[in-house]
């Protein structure tokens, strides 16, 4: 099984999404930024690690909103996700076509993978509560 984490960017009310590059898997779908963690690596390491390397921010990672799995055919992903906060740095695209800061109603318009559903339908409820 491939881990991957995933941050929830939380600014304003608003969350970051990030567009994949057209050679991506998933080809210029939306995703929550992060990536794959690395032998020994936990997954709050991991998304302090990605979101520099991906998008020159330096994160801090708050919240755990639980584990996903979806079963590809090329083998299963586990989604692991944060909630996150933005320190420091100015958002730079060094591996993704496109960022927006979206409303989670807006996530609706996008297209993301199959297994960031189960985390949207999660980001939907929590915030319809509140």
């Amino acid at each position: 099984m491939l881990n991957v984490a995933a941050a929830v960017i939380v600014k304003e009310n608003k969350i970051l999404i990030t567009q994949r590059s057209k050679e991506d898997s998933f080809s210029l779908k939306w995703e929550f930024p992060g990536g794959k963690l690395e032998e020994g690596e936990t997954p709050e390491e991991c998304l302090k690690r990605e979101i520099i390397e991906e998008l020159n921010l330096d994160i801090e990672v708050q919240d755990y909103l639980g584990s996903y799995t979806y079963p590809y055919e090329t083998g299963d992903i586990r989604l692991i996700a944060y909630k996150a906060q933005i320190i420091s740095g100015n958002m730079q695209l060094n591996v993704h076509n496109d960022a927006k800061w979206v409303t989670v109603n807006e996530m609706k318009n996008y297209e993301f993978p199959p297994a960031d559903t189960d985390l949207i339908e999660k980001l939907c409820r929590e915030w319809r509560d509140q």
